[in-house]
């Protein structure tokens, strides 16, 4: 039987203080509820996500998948009702857009337990239960849930917390859903609730402990810095268990999507933003920050280097100090070391691109673009103006302003010519160090 994710993410988180939908804030540059969607494909049939009214930012998150809106906010068992519709056949999940570092293999775990119970919840022993929900079991079944606000003194002292996923049959789950009240101090329907009713009824009601990193939630700043960090630990050691050398560990930052091949070796304190790949063997140094870009093997990237979207560097090439590309293609073996800017280019094999270049490729309206041949040698301080075309072997003197295309092998000056005025300077430097001294007298 088809089985259906159903993901509650119509929560104003107001302890985020933000204007932002709380499973839009990002963890490794991809909002929360995209982290959870991408679990929930790689083990259920159906996803459906609960939003709030005027949450069109996460809609857009959600799609292709289907949302529907929980206009009135009355709690989560009212939410997952939102969706009853489209529960389908089959076993349905509830999960939390706030829980987005659930992994697929504790997702299949979940759905696995359902082979032996009736309902299946996801449960953890955080180090500091603080206000979490607490599982009550009985006899070797769960019994209960209780909620921090309505729970004893006995039952806050319980160890096992709740993590909010739950997992059943359809039509069991419509009715649990069903059976749940508002008799609580929110006076709200807790999703917990349903736990209760199943118990009632003689189901089996069963645990599935995974780590509290992966299941614990997201509702303020804090917590969302610190599944930041458990997020990044992981690509870390993910990485290093692939054969990347991280000089640094503790200082790289990954995004979700970040492909960094075997003898791939990073420096100190380099950011990777999303859509980065870095085939192996190759060296990023520090202080690099790279994005939407592709480094091809052998490269040398940095320090202090950046890489924006669409760019490639190519295999062998020197992207060096205080140098920035963007959509641009550096061919295999070309340099560019130093102090550069390379917008809009495509730079041909073993070229190399001087100290202090800039490839002018906006003129207030449109993006223009610089080609630049094989083996071509730009001066230092040159400045190309695109649209302009260096042929290949060409060669740009140091400090010309490049305004028409260069023929192949051709050598090209664009700079004011210079002149000479005999016994001036010294002149000058005397006249200068008169009008000094006769200040400092005065």
């Amino acid at each position: 039987m088809p089985a259906t994710a159903i993901i509650l993410a119509a929560g104003l988180g107001t302890r985020m203080k933000s204007a932002l939908p709380k499973a839009a804030h990002p963890i490794g540059g991809r909002p929360m509820l995209a982290h959870l969607i991408a679990s929930a494909e790689a083990r259920f049939d159906r996803i459906v996500v609960v939003v709030g009214p005027g949450m069109e930012a996460l809609e857009a998150i959600a799609a292709p998948h289907p949302t529907v809106v929980q206009t009135d906010r009355l709690g989560t068992a009212h939410a997952a009702r939102m969706a009853e519709a489209l529960f389908g056949e089959g076993d349905v999940a509830i999960l939390y857009a706030d829980n987005p570092l659930i992994t697929p293999a504790t997702l299949s775990r979940l759905r696995e337990a359902r082979g032996s119970a009736d309902l299946v919840l996801l449960a953890m022993r955080p180090a500091d239960p603080g206000r979490y929900g607490r599982v009550v079991v009985e006899d070797g079944q769960v019994r209960r849930i209780v909620e921090w606000a309505d729970a004893s003194e006995a039952e806050r002292a319980i160890g096992l917390c709740n993590a909010g996923v739950i997992c059943a049959e359809a039509a069991a789950l419509r009715r649990w859903l069903a059976a749940v009240g508002c008799d609580n101090a929110k006076g709200e329907y807790y999703l917990t609730d349903a736990i209760a009713a199943a118990s009632a009824e003689g189901a089996r009601v069963e645990a599935v402990e995974a780590p509290e990193a992966e299941l614990r939630g997201v509702n303020s700043r804090a917590e969302l810095a610190a599944a930041e960090a458990t997020f990044q630990q992981v690509m870390r050691e993910t990485a290093m268990e692939a054969g990347v050398s991280l000089r640094a560990p503790e200082t790289v930052f990954f995004s979700y999507d970040t492909v960094l091949g075997p003898d791939v070796v990073v420096h100190p304190n380099v950011v990777f933003g999303p859509g980065v790949t870095v085939h192996g063997p190759a060296e990023i140094r520090s202080f690099s920050h790279l994005e939407g870009c592709e480094v091809r093997a052998g490269a040398l990237v940095g320090p202090f280097a950046r890489l924006r979207p669409a760019t490639v560097v190519g295999e062998g090439a020197h992207v060096g100090n205080f140098v920035e590309l963007k959509a641009t293609e550096l061919g295999a073996g070309a340099k560019a070391n130093h102090l550069a800017y390379l917008g809009d280019a495509s730079i041909g094999a073993n070229s190399n691109i001087g100290a202090g270049t800039i490839t002018c490729n906006y003129d207030g309206t449109f993006k223009h673009r610089t080609t630049i041949g094989a083996d071509v040698f730009v001066g230092s301080d040159s400045v190309l103006v695109a649209p302009v075309s260096l042929g290949d072997d060409s060669l740009i003197a140091a400090g010309s302003v490049i305004t028409r295309s260069v023929s192949p092998g051709a050598l090209a000056f664009g700079r004011a010519q210079q002149t000479e005025l005999e016994g001036r300077g010294a002149a000058l430097k005397q006249s200068l160090r008169a009008r000094k001294a006769n200040k400092e007298t005065v």
